[in-house]
């Protein structure tokens, strides 16, 4: 069976695309499927689009990677029929296409309480790119849990446009730490860079996400909300292998799943890690349930 797994911006973009291939990269170890990478395709609906029905007239199965799949896919898949369709970060369905969602607002929550006790100016900070479903309820989960572990927490928000471009996240990160922000939650991929360097200079400290970032450069990195999009990758190709088409989204999270987890730096206290270490728990068993919608103020501009 030939699978194209298809990605938007960047694929070594040390976040959600790179986590995904490294699911593609493992499910070509698996018997019968032959898979093909397509990549760096541009934030645009008619570009997806197009690209999606390339796919599809060359392979019997596509499974697109990030929240910017969920526009197009479904009338794709539609016109396709005999393609198997599926979005990683997705949330559409139809006969021929799943969606798997890695619930990354759980690690994400968890993040809200971290930066809610390591705060010291009393505001935190959030920054995304893209205005995608999965990047909205990581925010909306940011600050709910913030508020869970100190509502007098101040929570500071904007989405920048852009996952790649460096220079826009390092004027978005400068104006959030001139606002007060000395820990800033970062929901990126290529475009960490730029904030990385901002947090560096001027000495706040970052969570940053999908990877464990706190592995990477633990003095910037106070923590990391873990997504496992490769899990999500993974399970789309054996389910397609399998002839299954769930027909639903299906959930990846701490309840069924290792794909998410908050990593932490060294500093951080070991009374904040086990209050952390039982919110996952609360998480996992459905006594906690993060916010999935956020609607208070938001930064318009760097």
């Amino acid at each position: 069976m030939k699978i194209a797994v298809v990605f938007v911006g960047e694929l070594h973009d040390q976040g959600f695309n790179a986590s995904g291939l490294e699911g593609a990269l493992r499910a070509r170890d698996l018997p019968g499927v032959e898979i093909e990478i397509v990549n760096d395709l541009p934030y645009d609906e008619a570009a997806i689009e197009q690209a999606l029905f390339a796919v599809a007239a060359r392979a019997e199965g596509c499974v697109i990677v990030g929240g910017q799949g969920n526009r197009v896919t479904h009338a794709v898949a539609a016109a396709c029929p005999r393609t198997a369709f599926a979005v990683v970060q997705g949330e559409v369905t139809g006969p021929n296409l799943a969606s798997y969602d890695v619930l990354q607002e759980e690690s994400a929550f968890l993040a809200g309480v971290l930066a809610a006790r390591m705060t010291r100016s009393g505001i935190v900070g959030h920054l995304s790119g893209h205005r995608v479903t999965p990047g909205l309820k990581g925010r909306a989960a940011f600050v709910s849990g913030a508020a869970q572990a100190d509502p007098s927490v101040r929570v500071l928000t904007g989405f920048c446009g852009t996952q790649d471009d460096s220079a826009v996240t390092r004027a978005w990160t400068e104006a959030l730490a001139g606002e007060g922000v000395d820990i800033l939650f970062t929901m990126l991929n290529a475009a960490r860079g730029g904030a990385i360097a901002a947090c560096r200079s001027a000495g706040i400290r970052q969570i940053g996400n999908v990877i464990d970032w706190c592995a990477v450069d633990p003095a910037v990195f106070i923590g990391s909300a873990m997504a496992g999009i490769d899990r999500g990758v993974e399970r789309a190709i054996r389910d397609m292998l399998a002839g299954v088409s769930p027909d639903t989204v299906v959930p990846l999270g701490l309840a069924t799943s290792d794909a998410i987890k908050l990593s932490m730096a060294p500093d951080v206290p070991a009374t904040v890690m086990d209050e952390i270490a039982a919110m996952a728990g609360a998480l996992s068993q459905g006594r906690i349930l993060p916010a999935t919608i956020y609607s208070g103020p938001e930064m318009e501009r760097a």
